[in-house]
């Protein structure tokens, strides 16, 4: 019988993902892919190999609950979208999954392929879980759910050539129209092994030919697909945006919804009471919330003239989901200025809107597991739960730069190589 490996953890300070405080002198023992132990006064079995991170903090493994992997860099996402073949997208994913795990992120949540209209995403999951591959535990929508001209029909960038459009349109086999349509997308997502569905309720800031504040499923359709998703078992989020369909979503029994950027107070007070989640997304709209208009000229035309125009209601809702009581998540929707697996960039957002760093911390751990459903397993330092465990070196209190700089990764008692942000500022 194979020896049960150990490891004996030196913490500098602890953060467990659920008291707001750094804990002093604590020490984890972990026991093959869980932990055994933790504590001040746990003592060192004389057969633990010895890690010593005395002079960093240690966290539960990061969580990133909003990202779109099945790209390779995001200065030229659109050309990737029609320019590579699904199998490259499938080596992105894999790319991403294998670089978000060496920056501290254990766990990933793809809400749906901006690129790809496959299913390689959940190869790669099945993969990493069997071992063949290395990168972060992935939970995946494959595909979402949108119609003809919406944030999520990328054709619309051949509008102008309508036979091209609709060609590229029919590519995405979950575009579509009316309650029967949808309610068979959703049956056919989950056969094929979606853990969640995705739908694009509004229009939003990263297309061309649409708004934030255009509804984008009728009533009938998001309605008939949260009874569907929910009578086979699954959650629904949506990409949403105005407080008038968060509202309407909150009504049809959404589980959670993303950016949710221009909430207003009576919205979120109706979210909380309806523990509804949200995964604010604070990065892709920081140019507009804390204005530069220098760094905004990075932006796609059609996203920087967006940002523009809700500036105002951007700066607004940023307010109202700072105040608010909704439960936060952490996620980072990087498709417009940011490599998708640099997921420490939203940390330093929500430091700069002063979240705070417990807050954020917690957002991007304990509430994420909940957000994911594997609460059982990560998200939290305890005893029985699997050893996903990152450090850093930098102050979490005070630099906002710290998740991008990840000192050790440990993903179910295993050690993997660290890398430091590729596009970290100079002097940083």
């Amino acid at each position: 019988m194979k020896d049960d490996k150990l490891i004996f953890i030196i913490c500098g300070k602890l953060y467990n993902g659920i008291d707001a405080e750094f804990k002093e002198n604590h020490k984890i023992l972990v026991k093959n892919d869980k932990i055994e132990a933790i504590g001040a006064d746990i003592v060192q079995p004389e057969s633990a190999e010895v890690i010593d991170l005395s002079d960093a903090t240690v966290t539960p493994g990061m969580i990133d609950a909003h990202m779109h992997m099945d790209y390779y860099d995001w200065r030229h996402i659109r050309e990737e979208v029609y320019s590579t073949s699904e199998e490259a997208k499938t080596i992105a994913v894999i790319r991403t999954a294998k670089k978000s795990l060496s920056r501290g992120f254990t766990t990933v949540r793809h809400t749906g392929g901006i690129n790809s209209n496959g299913f390689g995403v959940l190869d790669v999951k099945r993969a990493i879980e069997k071992g063949y591959l290395t990168g972060s535990r992935i939970v995946a929508a494959p595909r979402f759910l949108c119609a003809a001209g919406s944030h999520g029909d990328l054709s619309q960038g051949f509008s102008r050539n309508p036979e091209l459009s609709q060609i590229t349109q029919n590519m995405r086999l979950t575009l579509g129209s009316g309650k029967d349509f949808f309610v068979n997308a959703v049956r056919e997502e989950i056969k094929y092994g979606a853990d969640f569905i995705k739908i694009m309720a509004t229009g939003g800031f990263f297309t061309p030919n649409d708004n934030p504040a255009q509804q984008q499923l009728n009533d009938e359709e998001m309605e008939a697909i949260m009874m569907t998703a929910h009578e086979w078992g699954k959650t629904v989020t949506a990409h949403v945006y105005s407080p008038n369909h968060m509202q309407k979503l909150v009504k049809y029994g959404i589980d959670g919804m993303e950016h949710c950027s221009l909430m207003d107070e009576e919205t979120a007070q109706m979210i909380a009471d309806h523990n509804v989640y949200v995964v604010p997304t604070f990065c892709p709209y920081e140019e507009a919330v804390h204005y530069d208009p220098v760094g905004i000229q990075d932006k796609q035309p059609e996203f920087r003239a967006k940002l523009e125009y809700y500036k105002d209601a951007l700066q607004a809702g940023r307010e109202v989901i700072k105040n608010c009581k909704c439960k936060l998540g952490y996620g980072t929707d990087f498709v417009a200025n940011h490599q998708n697996y640099e997921s420490g960039y939203e940390f330093k957002a929500w430091m700069e809107s002063d979240m705070g760093t417990f807050r954020t911390l917690q957002a991007a751990t304990k509430t994420n597991s909940e957000i994911l459903q594997l609460d059982d397993k990560i998200g939290t330092l305890e005893v029985g739960k699997l050893a996903d465990i990152s450090a850093w070196k930098r102050d979490l209190m005070t630099d906002p730069y710290a998740l991008l700089d990840c000192a050790f990764v440990m993903k179910e008692g295993v050690v993997y190589p660290t890398e430091k942000c590729e596009d970290l500022p100079e002097g940083v």
